[in-house]
């Protein structure tokens, strides 16, 4: 998922319950602009790191605490990273969501851009 600074859906991804979530960021950030990508730590690839630094933007992912060299980055923007966790908790107040009724992919994602949609207008 990708909110905005005002904490506003922009795009999202529906995968596998198992599947990481970082697998998901390049695809969702390349053809995006911004100028800082917050992530929490499962996020903490290098991989995704310079794929953010290439696109000329900070990305704000703390380390992950096995990490050999630990990376430095801004506690004081990483703060905001709890928009997208609002995010998550407005669209659970929709309980066909939260409960997952629908069976298919397709189904439960046309409901996604549902939320979504009534989310930007009001």
């Amino acid at each position: 998922m990708i909110v905005d600074a005002l904490g506003y859906p922009v795009d999202f991804d529906l995968t596998a319950g198992q599947k990481a979530d970082c697998t998901q960021a390049k695809p969702l950030i390349e053809d995006k602009t911004f100028e800082n990508l917050l992530g929490d730590k499962g996020y903490d690839s290098n991989e995704i790191v310079k794929e953010v630094e290439s696109k000329g933007a900070q990305a704000v992912i703390p380390p992950k605490s096995n990490r050999k060299v630990q990376r430095e980055y801004d506690q004081e923007i990483y703060k905001e990273r709890n928009k997208v966790e609002r995010f998550f908790s407005r669209i659970k107040q929709f309980r066909r969501i939260a409960t997952r009724y629908d069976k298919t992919g397709s189904s439960y994602m046309a409901l996604l851009f549902i939320a979504a949609f009534y989310m930007w207008t009001i």
